[in-house]
């Protein structure tokens, strides 16, 4: 049976059984979330290798054709150990993806710098969308209460819900302004000779920063254990 209708109920009257065991306070909710979206360290990696020999065969050869496939092939790699072992290839496909939109973008160009330029434009677009909903009182970060009780929007009945959410998506939001700031010059002024720079801040400017801003939403969440009102009548 699936949950109740949100019209009257808290986030927490939604929940199955098991899932107000497991999550008592909308804090420990969102950890587990949060938790889930990140996919450990093997999912850290699997993100991190196609990159760094991208850079290293780049640097190497200055051969861009070869270190695409190179990339590719060690993606692919990553994905079949996955497929072999059945265990999600959810952090793979989304590596390749990335390797396939970066070809894309360098082979129409025939600057290796291009790689990297969906991902100065992704996180810029990121940082936009967070920001929005922030401003508008949707943060992205409520959503993933939606996900546990099955109503993407009852958060949103409880203002104490919409401002942690809302702190929670500022600091979701820090990596990616800080990842434009910093590798969006790099690209516009470097040129190809800033391939190696750019790959290096990549890696050091991803999940490094990703565990960072996570480590400080769990310090947060660790502090409170937010209440869930219905909302008034």
């Amino acid at each position: 049976m699936g949950p109740e209708p949100a019209s009257g109920k808290t986030v927490k009257e939604q929940m199955t059984t098991t899932e107000q065991d497991a999550h008592d306070t909308v804090e420990a909710a969102i950890r587990s979330q949060l938790a889930k979206a990140f996919g450990g360290i093997r999912g850290v990696i699997e993100a991190a290798v196609p990159t760094a020999v991208f850079t290293v065969m780049w640097i190497a050869t200055s051969r861009l054709q070869l270190s695409l496939i190179v990339s590719a092939s060690t993606a692919v790699v990553l994905l079949v150990a996955r497929l072999v072992q059945r265990s999600t290839p959810q952090y793979v496909i989304n590596s390749l993806i990335g390797i396939g939109i970066g070809w894309f973008f360098a082979s129409r160009t025939g600057e290796a710098k291009d790689v990297y330029l969906p991902g100065i434009l992704y996180n810029a677009g990121y940082s936009v969308a967070m920001l929005i909903s922030i401003v508008t009182r949707w943060p992205v970060v409520g959503f993933l209460i939606g996900s546990v009780t099955g109503d993407p929007t009852a958060w949103r009945s409880d203002p104490a819900v919409v401002k942690l959410c809302s702190r929670l998506t500022w600091l979701l939001m820090i990596p990616c302004v800080v990842r434009v700031a910093v590798q969006a010059p790099v690209y516009l002024i470097g040129g190809n000779d800033a391939v190696a720079e750019l790959g290096i801040l990549k890696i050091v400017m991803g999940w490094p920063l990703q565990i960072a801003a996570l480590g400080a939403m769990v310090w947060l969440l660790a502090r409170g254990r937010t209440p869930v009102r219905p909302a008034a009548s």
